[in-house]
């Protein structure tokens, strides 16, 4: 090989290892620009005014949480691919049949799921309480949601009764729902 075409090759590896070089620094940079620049998401407690919304169901209603005011709302955070999720919602359609009547409003927050998947799922588990999709996830930051399922109890002034991560019973999902109910 002569000089040049050696001398050539190297150039060629020296501007793709400098280009590589740079394309690290700009994605560590960027990196870093994020955490420091990131909104800081405040953690909802217990006592919190439970943050407004507005949402559309399967049907196209839409569901604004403040129009729930006077009402407890039981509002559970899910997706069909989460097995504590489809092994809760029955007992959740169950407890709203007695509880409906009674004040306490079922709002089921999927996460960002297709109108196809979350109808089909709402069928084959004969859920009759409103189902909204949070297509953007802003929901789910507003509240924080890690991980699911995550059920916020809210009570009838609108506030933050009590967080529930994990799944429930039946019976947990009963006294939850007694918890909010409106006197």
């Amino acid at each position: 090989m002569s000089t040049e075409k050696k001398s050539n090759k190297k150039k060629k590896r020296t501007i793709m290892r400098s280009v590589i070089l740079l394309l690290l620094v700009a994605a560590i940079g960027y990196t870093i620009y994020n955490s420091v620049t990131a909104d800081e998401v405040e953690v909802l407690k217990v006592g919190d005014a439970a943050p407004d919304f507005t949402l559309t169901d399967l049907d196209g209603e839409t569901h604004k949480l403040s129009d729930y005011e006077g009402q407890g709302v039981f509002l559970n955070f899910w997706g069909t691919w989460c097995e504590p999720c489809i092994k809760e919602m029955p007992a959740m359609a169950n407890q709203y049949e007695e509880y409906g009547d009674q004040g306490v409003q079922v709002l089921a927050v999927n996460i960002a799921q297709s109108n196809f998947e979350v109808e089909t799922f709402a069928r084959q588990y004969g859920l009759n309480f409103p189902i909204v999709i949070d297509r953007d996830k802003s929901v789910m930051t507003a509240y924080n949601i890690r991980p699911l399922p995550t059920t916020m109890l809210v009570n009838p002034q609108g506030e933050i009764q009590r967080i529930v991560t994990g799944e429930m019973t039946e019976q947990d999902i009963a006294g939850f729902m007694e918890e909010i109910k409106p006197e």
